[in-house]
């Protein structure tokens, strides 16, 4: 995410629980997703888990990416 990205994030998060919503669960995801790769050695369920969050995160970021490209265009 580039800078303008995230003062877009600042500005809007406080008005938009939508916006607001998706990025704590990104921040969430990408806690979780460091945790368990941070791991010498996985569990097959921790790799399923691994899995499971990394998918969510993407999902989460294509919806956040796209309300922040409606905002810039809306700033424009």
């Amino acid at each position: 995410m580039d800078q303008r990205e995230i003062a877009l994030l600042e500005k809007y998060m406080p008005t938009d629980p939508e916006l607001k919503s998706l990025w704590e669960d990104h921040m969430l995801y990408s806690k979780q997703v460091d945790k368990i790769e941070s791991k010498a050695f996985r569990t097959p369920t921790e790799d399923q888990t691994l899995k499971q969050l990394k998918k969510q995160k993407l999902e989460g970021k294509t919806k956040l990416m796209t309300i922040l490209d409606r905002l810039k265009k809306q700033e424009h």
